[in-house]
């Protein structure tokens, strides 16, 4: 199969894939760059002639999928052409309700934005919503003519038939980025009202997919980009990191969209309360989140959705935290509301009936919303506010969008924050540091205030953490497998004297690149919970791929 010149390049291999018993089983694989037509012809050829089955190759994003014995499979680990090898993971939707807490205690999606009265709306930009399908509910009609939908386009990847909406979770993700007020006679408007939805369902009526169905989404976005004019993806799902990014599938093809000029959005996951391994809940962002080219998000609470500030706002106690395993990305990117957000959705669906106390109505309405807590609520309010950006101005690039929310986030979170969860009775102590916030907290009109735009030749990729000899953790811009960037982020600062992750976060007395430490010594708060042991810094860690979570109180 790999011709005399990569005789000696063998693909990675996952580890969870030495754990198959199976004889026959599904993978997914990612190719080399330099993988062409001739070579998938002929590799597709074979894999049939060997008994290989539901063999797939998307081309937009250099991954494929199919069925293999084990025969195959050894067969394969010796085309040079392959990057690596894994078995078709899991999906799970980044969301759940919890009929614990009152639909009054809400942060709904007005609280997110006035930008419609700027007549900027996110209208004839497309987000691709990768998620249990969009249903065509009354709030994500056009405002022009309320019976005519926004939803342009919608495909069925998932193992179940249909592109509506069964599981009930992607219809809130689609409204809480895109809902117009004026279609369903309430005051809630979602961020971008205007947007385009192209609807990619991967999630079944319980609200888990495949790596393989996410891949050829995503391939489908990239593929559909021009005919729906496709700025944007939303992810509000993931799994658990088992592998770098530069060999993972989702990675690589989120990576592949972005380059094609796609914002990609994903959410951070909900294992921030996972102590498993002594981590309090570090090192447990999922896939795709963990991979540096895109915009990873957490999700914050709102004690007081009746006051006007920001002030009082914490991040929630499941919001994963970085840095990401196996690479140590600083993520997540940003935080956003998304606790106990109430937004469209369909009924009757899983959610809906599982967690039938979470329905409510707004404004006199009786129209039924609903609630749901997440970092799957948060994505699709960033997802909202990039459409915002292109919409203003067509030519900014993935980069220069992440770049700009990133630089205009709020950065006065105080250092540390306490939550107490009443369904377990447990008060979680909380830093409130890069790892745990990012860059700071979404801010839609500042980003939209601002003209400040990077070159279009620059990356905007997250930094990683490295730990030197010395025992001392600094951040870096460089990337062992990954060339040819001109990364954004300099040496201290960003745009003259604003920082991008503001000095609070940091808990250190200086901005961290360099040498100086993340968090000065280690005696420093924290410090020897993630850096102790070795925990991040030896291999991958099971941690539990659930992305699910209860509200904040």
């Amino acid at each position: 199969m790999a011709s005399a010149a990569f005789a000696q390049r063998r693909p990675h291999i996952d580890s969870e894939l030495l754990k198959t018993t199976e004889s026959e089983f599904d993978v997914v694989v990612v190719y080399h760059d330099d993988d062409d037509d001739n070579s998938r012809r002929g590799r597709g050829e074979k894999i049939r002639g060997l008994g290989g089955k539901n063999f797939r190759h998307h081309a937009s994003v250099g991954v494929g999928s199919m069925r293999v014995n084990r025969a195959l499979l050894e067969e394969l680990k010796k085309d040079g052409k392959i990057r690596s090898i894994g078995p078709d993971h899991k999906v799970s939707a980044a969301a759940v309700g919890s009929t614990q807490f009152a639909p009054a205690k809400v942060r709904t999606a007005t609280g997110l934005t006035t930008t419609v009265a700027a007549n900027i709306s996110g209208d004839g930009v497309g987000v691709a919503v990768i998620d249990s399908g969009v249903s065509n509910v009354a709030a994500l009609g056009s405002p022009e003519s309320c019976g005519a939908s926004r939803i342009v386009y919608s495909q069925n990847f998932a193992s179940d038939s249909g592109t509506n909406d069964l599981y009930g979770h992607g219809t809130h993700v689609a409204s809480i980025l895109g809902a117009s007020a004026s279609c369903d006679g309430s005051a809630q408007n979602g961020v971008a009202p205007e947007v385009k939805i192209v609807n990619l369902r991967v999630l079944n009526s319980l609200g888990v997919g495949s790596d393989s169905a996410v891949v050829a989404a995503i391939d489908r976005a990239i593929q559909l980009k021009s005919t729906y004019n496709i700025r944007v993806i939303n992810l509000s799902l993931g799994r658990g990191v088992t592998q770098s990014f530069i060999n993972d599938p989702l990675c690589q093809a989120v990576e592949r969209a972005w380059k094609a000029g796609i914002v990609v959005v994903t959410a951070a996951g909900n294992m921030g309360r996972d102590n498993s391994h002594g981590t309090q809940g570090y090192a447990t962002v999922a896939v795709p989140g963990a991979d540096p080219f895109v915009i990873t998000v957490g999700a914050v609470r709102d004690p007081n959705p009746g006051v006007s500030t920001r002030t009082d706002d914490t991040i929630t106690s499941y919001s994963s935290k970085g840095p990401t395993l196996v690479d140590r990305v600083v993520k997540p990117d940003l935080i956003a509301p998304g606790n106990m957000v109430v937004a469209r959705t369909v009924f009757p669906s899983t959610l809906t009936t599982q967690f039938a106390g979470n329905t409510t109505y707004l404004d006199g309405s009786t129209s039924k919303y609903f609630q749901l807590s997440g970092t799957s609520m948060a994505a699709p309010a960033v997802a909202g506010a990039a459409a915002l950006l292109i919409e203003k101005d067509s030519t900014l690039t993935p980069d220069q969008v992440k770049a700009r929310l990133m630089k205009t986030a709020w950065k006065g979170m105080a250092a540390t924050a306490s939550v107490y969860d009443s369904l377990t009775n447990t008060n979680y102590n909380i830093q409130q540091d890069l790892f745990t916030v990012g860059a700071g907290y979404l801010d839609i009109a500042a980003a939209l205030a601002s003209t400040q735009k990077i070159d279009s030749t620059q990356s905007a990729i997250s930094p990683r953490v490295v730990k030197q000899s010395d025992g001392k953790v600094v951040l870096t811009k460089s990337y062992p497998n990954v060339t040819g960037l001109n990364v954004v982020w300099g040496t201290n600062v960003i745009w003259g004297e604003n920082v991008i992750w503001g000095e609070s976060l940091l808990m250190a007395n200086n901005v961290i690149w360099g040498s100086n430490v993340i968090w000065g010594s280690n005696v420093s708060s924290g410090y020897n919970v993630i850096w102790g042991d070795n925990v991040i810094w030896g291999d991958c860690l099971p941690f539990s791929i659930a992305l699910t979570a209860a509200g904040d109180k």
